[in-house]
């Protein structure tokens, strides 16, 4: 960045003091919060979010210096809620990733269903996408992602969003594109699951025991055991 686009110290400086008042503001709203999802709570988080983050890139413009926290949920992430205030209907976004790790044991597992399926016509359990189409077929989403070991899956990334609107959707609105119109400002809230927000966790325990997880052996070993199917 060139000497005339940097901010000036005053700017720096006006931004420290709007984290400075954003803190405030957000110390007095969780001091008067008047429940669990106060508004004024979620709204003065959002304001020190944004005041610490203009702060930290105007820090680094001026002084190539940035600050130590990190505020989760700023605008990048989840920007303030503007939708309705009292929602009739709802939406819940899910995406979870998996890998193929074992592919002979999911095709054996499809196998199974399909063995047991009377009316089932040409197998197509030999190859990893005709297991998955049986897999998902018979299983619903939550209970493969309880048993994803069981089906030679490991978890990559999953992240669950909840949206509110005015009125529910018409019958078959949405299904040709179901994520393509989603607005981030009507995220009631969001949970993410990442690996590598365990990443520091799994290498302090691994600098302390050294010792490979026991019931990790045995399950590489384990021979298939039958699936209960819930149809």
């Amino acid at each position: 960045m060139s000497d005339a686009a940097q901010p000036t110290a005053a700017e720096v400086r006006a931004a420290a003091e709007a984290v400075k008042t954003a803190l405030d503001r957000h110390l007095a709203a969780v001091e008067r919060r008047s429940g669990e999802d106060d508004p004024a709570v979620y709204e003065a988080f959002n304001e020190l979010a944004a005041a610490a983050e203009a702060y930290d890139e105007l820090l680094y413009d001026r002084h190539d210096e940035v600050t130590p926290f990190e505020i989760p949920g700023t605008d990048d992430t989840l920007p303030p809620y503007t939708g309705p205030e009292e929602p009739n209907a709802l939406s819940v976004l899910i995406r979870r990733d998996y890998t193929v790790a074992e592919p002979q044991r999911l095709r054996a597992q499809a196998q199974r269903i399909e063995a047991a399926d009377d009316e089932s016509g040409a197998e197509v359990s030999g190859t990893v996408h005709g297991a998955l189409g049986i897999l998902f077929g018979e299983f619903e989403p939550d209970e493969i992602a309880s048993r994803h070991k069981e089906f030679g899956l490991e978890e990559g990334d999953s992240t669950l969003w909840v949206t509110a609107a005015d009125e529910p959707a018409d019958a078959g609105e949405w299904l040709e594109a179901p994520f393509e119109q989603v607005d981030a400002q009507h995220v009631v809230c969001r949970f993410d699951v990442s690996a590598v927000f365990d990443d520091d966790i799994d290498d302090d325990e691994d600098e302390d025991d050294g010792i490979e997880d026991e019931a990790d052996v045995l399950d590489e070993d384990d021979d298939l055991e039958p699936l209960d199917s819930d149809r």
